[in-house]
């Protein structure tokens, strides 16, 4: 056995569960996957964790990837951990969660984010600020709604965290963030056009949020902030000597794992099928659209960012209801049948009280084409967010080569040949699907080899190839499909869709 091999661990904190990549710093080889549960609780709108079961599923998924790499725990020289955007841990005086974390996709929020964005001079003024408006999503408005709702709370909150500062600060006892994950809170921008982007003072008075309750900003996600406790060595089972990035949110890591930044792609569209839709693409201006997140990338450039809230689960779900495997599934539109399926509400467009719609059913419908059509529901929204992000990214869609540059899909729905082929038809683009399933750990274990190294996180995860995989060529766009849910989604709102 090499004991002098060099070892990192990425740690990817997601809504469901944790997983940890050990990877060979040297050759960015995949040595071993830890993973663990996560428990999601709420009825309605409303969508909890406990901190602490992250903090177990942590230890437990670096444990199981250490032991399974074969490797001894001196092999390993770094930890870095991407987790969840905007989720809310209220933290009291013993340094420990309050209450269950609100997650981004708690949208009990909606009214607080509402009456936010129409504050502070309007959307116009977010934008210009923090290169967002808020929504239910966001942390500031799950702060409000902490304060409306919970005022005992709140008035006991002595550290405000989101999920991966709060894991780091578990790793090193540092309070610390960095700016992508930030970014996602709509309390950090240009401060009103102050120049560095930093938390924006009048934001924080807005909220009654006191800045002394959040983490210092590291300069980027590779930042060494320290190592391990001796509480957390003992939990991991490594040495104290392990060097702690300060770590970034999921989609800034899979930006990162991607080799999407300043030392590799720009404008490179990238799409994740997960829980929820993502699409988004590092550039280097942040585009100014409410429509969208105007997020900063970990390593100094943008991240502009759109977020559908129905994607693989409301698909399944639909596919539970009628029966069918998830790839049984008809073209929909082909058969008249339409799906809106919005199950939790929708963030893009912003309908955070949507409820999923199903249109053009006979007595002949096959159900295939049901669930056909809730992929393509689905895909239809993902992206028309993606064309959003593209035009406010300053790029033609009518050019060439901007329209056929290959999308990047990720997420576990990439995996799934039925989405691969919807994707492929409302698109008309090429895709290419990394081989790696685990990029937001690896962006993580990049960010970690990052901070032992010195090397920037993007240049290392593309020379380890993390990004690389299979180019699937396009099919025929079917503009048709494409018209027919655009036509019933203009029609049902608002009347249908508030």
């Amino acid at each position: 056995m090499r004991t002098s091999r060099s070892v990192v661990i990425g740690v990817d904190s997601s809504t469901q569960s944790t997983k940890a990549v050990a990877v060979d710093t040297a050759t960015g080889g995949l040595l071993a996957v830890g993973r663990a549960p996560h428990t999601v609780t709420g009825t309605g709108g409303a969508r909890e964790s406990d901190p602490e079961e992250w903090w177990t599923a942590l230890a437990t998924a670096v444990r199981a990837a250490v032991r399974d790499a074969g490797i001894p725990a001196t092999a390993v020289t770094g930890i870095a951990v991407a987790g969840q955007q905007h989720g809310l841990v209220a933290l009291g005086a013993d340094g420990r969660a309050l209450r269950p974390a609100l997650l981004w996709n708690d949208t009990r929020s909606a009214p607080e984010a509402a009456a936010l964005a129409a504050g502070l001079g309007g959307p116009k003024s977010w934008l210009e600020r923090t290169g967002s408006v808020p929504v239910a999503s966001m942390t500031a408005a799950k702060w409000q709604w902490l304060r409306e709702h919970e005022p005992a709370h709140a008035a006991a909150t002595t550290g405000v965290r989101l999920p991966h500062d709060y894991l780091t600060e578990r790793l090193t006892g540092h309070a610390v963030t960095d700016p992508g994950d930030a970014s996602g809170t709509c309390w950090y921008g240009h401060g009103g056009g102050a120049g560095r982007e930093s938390y924006d003072p009048e934001i924080l008075d807005l909220l009654g949020l006191d800045p002394a309750l959040l983490p210092a900003v590291a300069p980027s996600g590779a930042t060494r902030v320290g190592t391990l406790t001796a509480a957390a060595a003992e939990a991991l089972g490594l040495p104290r000597t392990v060097v702690v990035a300060a770590g970034t949110g999921d989609n800034m890591a899979a930006a990162v794992g991607l080799g999407l930044g300043g030392a590799g792609l720009l404008d490179h569209p990238v799409v994740s099928l997960g829980t929820s839709g993502t699409v988004f693409a590092a550039t280097r201006t942040r585009p100014a659209d409410p429509g969208l997140a105007g997020f900063a990338a970990t390593d100094g450039t943008y991240l502009p960012l759109g977020c559908t809230l129905n994607c693989t689960l409301a698909v399944d779900r639909f596919a539970a209801l009628l029966g069918l495997d998830r790839e049984d599934a008809a073209p929909g539109a082909d058969a008249g049948v339409v799906v809106l399926p919005y199950l939790d509400g929708e963030r893009t467009p912003d309908l955070p009280h949507a409820a999923g719609l199903v249109t053009g059913l006979r007595h002949t419908t096959d159900p295939r084409a049901i669930l056909g059509a809730a992929y393509e529901g689905a895909a239809f929204t993902v992206l028309h967010a993606l064309d959003g992000l593209l035009a406010a990214c300053g790029l033609d869609l009518t050019d060439s080569a901007v329209r056929d540059r290959p999308l990047r899909l990720i997420g576990g729905g990439a995996r799934g040949r039925t989405w691969t082929d919807t994707v492929r038809r409302l698109s008309g683009r090429p895709l290419v699907v990394p081989a790696a399933e685990e990029l937001v750990a690896l962006g993580a274990a990049a960010l970690a080899g990052g901070a032992v190294t010195g090397e920037d996180p993007v240049a290392l995860a593309h020379a380890w190839g993390t990004g690389a995989g299979e180019l699937l060529p396009p099919l025929a766009r079917s503009t048709e499909t494409w018209d027919r849910i655009a036509g019933v989604l203009t029609a049902a709102s608002p009347g249908l869709l508030r």
